[in-house]
């Protein structure tokens, strides 16, 4: 009993750590070498019998019901499309690239880029004036973004197009001084009326969005900043504005996307964008109704999808600095996809390449495990 027990602790004790207390045992025992052969071999074919067997995944039926009636609704609408005449796909073709319609969709166009523009700048002013220690500075922001998300933007744009009403001319100069005016028509246009009605409610959304991906840096970078003597605005620029954008890029381009459908209300201040290029049209041709609305949806849909690409593409830039590999594009994941996935085959082939190279790995005195083989 002392000599096994001795031997034990050896094998436990090995600086190599080959054998272990199992072997201790077998080399105690007259039998141990030939019985843990035997059991050796039995394990070996055990373990290559496993791997033989292909692997059955989980099965999930729900999962597959309900994607089936999802795909039947679906396809019963897709037919609808198709079969209803009323839709008046003819119709949508003569309409969806009329001259009416592109002077619409680039008076869209122009308004959203403007829009987006002024509310970015503007927001970042804000959204400073937010953070400052100036009591007069940050009170003055948060009642503009207070007054300005309560406000709807029609009310907003309604009550622009009739300042001229309440302001028949606008000046600047010294207050219950001498002033410097115009007429109110001569400054704002129905373009500009527009223009600055929607990047007035943005500014107050696009003020917050600034604010909240400033404040999610970390207060080191604020500290390693100072801590260099930069001068507060290149802290803001050079290092903090960088790093806040990864927050602020996915919300304010859902503030565009926002802003662009946003820019339909324009209509109602004698501004024939595409909404209202379609809803004149509509008026003049009361039996083409519904192929308008369609062609007023498809290139709503397009633009979306444009901004939506260029978000993607925006995200992958600003992320630059936080991961170490940027992740693959769709067309990269989709191309490794045909690549690598078609010529895979699951189950025992597979499988025993991968058995073949941890067997080799173990040989070679390696501690690498796969762990798919075991």
């Amino acid at each position: 009993m002392t000599q096994t027990t001795d031997t034990e602790r050896d094998a436990v004790t090995r600086p190599d750590g080959a054998r272990s207390v199992t072997d201790a045992h077998r080399a105690s025992s007259p039998n141990g070498s030939q019985a843990g052969g035997l059991a050796d071999a039995t394990i070996d074919a055990a373990g290559r019998a496993a791997l033989d067997r292909p692997v059955v995944p989980l099965r999930h039926p729900m999962r597959w019901i309900a994607a089936a009636i999802v795909l039947v609704v679906l396809l019963n609408f897709v037919e609808t499309l198709f079969t209803n005449e009323q839709w008046g796909w003819p119709a949508v073709g003569k309409w969806v690239f009329s001259p009416a319609i592109l002077t619409g969709l680039q008076l869209t166009l122009v308004a959203t880029a403007l829009s987006a523009v002024i509310s970015f700048a503007g927001g970042i002013v804000v959204a400073i004036a937010r953070l400052s220690r100036n009591p007069v500075l940050s009170g003055l922001a948060w009642g503009y973004v207070w007054l300005f998300r309560s406000v709807p933007l029609i009310l907003v744009l309604v009550f622009l197009y009739n300042l001229g009403s309440l302001y028949p001319t606008i000046g600047i100069g010294v207050p219950f001084g001498p002033q410097l005016e115009v007429p109110t028509a001569n400054v704002l246009g129905d373009l500009a009326i527009g223009v600055i009605g929607l990047s007035l409610s943005e500014i107050a959304y696009a003020s917050e969005i600034v604010r909240a991906g400033v404040l999610a840096v970390d207060h080191g970078q604020h500290e390693a900043a100072q801590a260099l003597g930069l001068p507060r605005r290149r802290q803001f620029v050079r290092v903090i504005l960088p790093q806040a954008l990864r927050s602020i890029v996915p919300a304010f381009v859902n503030q565009i996307v926002g802003l662009l459908k946003a820019s339909s209300l324009l209509f109602y201040v004698s501004l024939l964008d595409l909404f209202g290029v379609v809803q004149n049209l509509s008026s003049t041709y009361p039996t083409d109704i519904i192929p308008l609305l369609v062609v007023a949806t498809l290139w709503y849909l397009a633009l979306t999808s444009a901004v939506s690409v260029v978000q993607y593409y925006v995200e992958r830039w600003t992320a630059r600095g936080s991961v170490r590999a940027l992740p693959p594009t769709p067309f990269q994941r989709l191309r490794a996809a045909v690549r690598h996935g078609a010529g895979r085959r699951p189950g025992g082939a597979d499988r025993r390449a991968e058995a073949a190279a941890a067997e080799r790995a173990v040989a070679a005195g390696t501690s690498t495990t796969n762990d798919r083989a075991i």
